[in-house]
């Protein structure tokens, strides 16, 4: 059994930020795995993007991520910041174990640039998903706009992840979206999810969704957060998520080939 908790803010100026992550944080319950939002550094702003960007070797985010992880004794799946290299500027994902050491990067596959934002201006695509293991436990990381192509997902569950990740900076006008699309990434591939918002204004007067949720591999909502800061928690039981994989075996059924008949 794995308790996996996930941190909902609404990102302000940068200092504050740190400061609201680090005070949820250290109220919070014991736990074995932590799960930030998308760019809740900076909050989601295109424009600013790369004049907030920060480099591997001097990161203020790792630095900051890695000792909390080791003062709470807790992985961390670091939500995203923007990570400057080659000359290039990606949407990342950090991953940091109980040790404070940094395990894992995943650079954002997808990006949203439609109905105003400009993701894919400033920001370099991620060429492939990674997957962490933590305690034992594999971890599938996607960054919000992923969410939407489900092959990353079947991906990562024919890998053999245990648990997606969804971080995001999700808007309050997709609610739908967001409810249905997180709940359908855990029932088609069986899997628990860890879907973690943002809340709170954006730049442009809009508002994030908020709602993170944690979601079993049913699709049953394990906790939730609606649109305030804070955190939720859950416990992930693995065996029992096994034991019902091995009597519904779906991925069995798969066919080779999907070649659609044009009549």
């Amino acid at each position: 059994m794995e308790k996996i908790s996930a941190v909902q803010i609404g990102s302000e100026e940068l200092n504050s930020n740190y400061r609201k992550v680090e005070k949820i944080i250290y109220d919070m319950p014991k736990t074995d795995v932590i799960v930030l939002p998308e760019v809740w550094t900076t909050g989601w702003c295109c424009r600013k993007f790369t004049e907030n960007a920060e480099e591997l070797k001097t990161s203020r985010t790792i630095n900051f991520l890695s000792r909390i992880a080791k003062d709470k004794n807790a992985n961390i799946i670091g939500g995203s910041f923007i990570l400057k290299k080659d000359g290039k500027y990606y949407n990342t994902c950090p991953v940091i174990n109980r040790n404070g050491d940094l395990v894992a990067l995943y650079d954002k596959c997808h990006l949203y640039s439609y109905y105003g934002c400009d993701e894919g201006k400033y920001i370099t695509p991620g060429k492939q998903p990674v997957m962490v293991e933590l305690d034992n436990i594999k971890f599938g990381l996607t960054i919000c706009y992923d969410i939407r192509f489900p092959e990353i997902y079947r991906a990562y569950r024919l890998s053999g992840a245990d648990v997606i990740v969804n971080c995001a900076a999700w808007a309050s006008t997709k609610p739908v979206p967001w409810d249905i699309m997180t709940r359908s990434r855990a029932v088609e591939n069986q899997i628990y999810m860890v879907a973690v918002n943002q809340c709170g204004k954006l730049e442009d007067g809009g508002f994030n969704l908020g709602h993170s949720r944690i979601i079993d591999y049913n699709g049953n909502i394990l906790s939730e957060i609606t649109d305030t800061e804070g955190f939720i928690q859950a416990d992930l039981d693995l065996d029992k998520m096994y034991e019902f994989r091995n009597k519904c075996l779906i991925l069995n059924d798969i066919k080779e080939n999907y070649e659609v008949k044009t009549l």
